[in-house]
């Protein structure tokens, strides 16, 4: 089966997942927090250098999730190659991703907030922290308050700010969203484009991004095409 060329749409945010082939934990089954911290550090280094701006990121045992927006349809595949190469180097060993990453287009006004919190919610989803401010490798901290200052890296996405007018107001209202999370049809459609590779949003979103995407942004649909009917 072939693989799907890389989805890109100018200005338009990605959420992307990068599985790691070794599990970032020691010998005894506790996490490497060294390489952890390692990895965040080269995210932000990697980033910068290729024209990714961040909006949110998770780092976990066994993936990298990211929210950005890349400045070209290359930049984010730049990125992480880049990663792979600091990682393999520091590892000691051959392919560090278990194959390619998988991305998805968000809609921004829609889904950039939900996909955030979907994303920082992650560790707690696996039960590695009670709460998503309590995982040190992730956004999650910056977006509540419980950081501050925010790392130079992170480049808040517009529907942030949007979210108050103050500091304060934006943290509350994120937190809340965070603590109240996201309803099992938003969960499950934000699965589903990351798995597919496929765009997230509504219909006049997705028509929008016809015209400008890298190619197709939403499953065909299934079946052969309906028969003309003859003259």
């Amino acid at each position: 089966m072939a693989r799907l060329p890389r989805l890109y749409a100018p200005d338009t945010p990605q959420l992307a997942q990068a599985e790691l082939t070794n599990p970032l934990q020691e010998s005894g089954g506790s996490l490497d927090a060294g390489m952890f911290d390692a990895i965040q550090q080269w995210l932000a280094e990697t980033s910068l250098q290729h024209g990714v701006t961040l909006h949110g990121w998770c780092l976990l045992p066994d993936r990298l999730l990211c929210l950005s927006t890349p400045a070209k349809a290359d930049s984010l595949a730049r990125m992480m190659q880049a990663l792979g190469r600091k990682l393999a180097s520091r590892q000691m060993a051959g392919a560090v991703f278990n194959g390619r990453y998988r991305c998805a287009l968000v809609q921004p006004g829609l889904w950039v907030l939900p996909v955030l919190a979907w994303l920082e919610s992650r560790p707690v989803a696996a039960r590695l922290a009670p709460d998503a401010e309590a995982w040190p490798w992730s956004s999650a901290r910056a977006h509540t308050g419980y950081l501050i200052p925010s790392p130079a890296w992170l480049h808040n996405h517009p529907d942030y700010w949007r979210c108050g007018n103050t500091p304060f107001d934006r943290q509350a209202a994120y937190r809340h969203l965070l603590q109240e999370g996201l309803s099992r049809e938003q969960e499950s459609r934000i699965t589903a484009a990351l798995q597919g590779q496929w765009a997230l949003g509504d219909a006049a979103f997705l028509e929008r991004l016809a015209g400008t995407a890298s190619r197709r942004v939403q499953p065909g649909k299934r079946g052969r095409p309906r028969k003309t009917p003859a003259a």
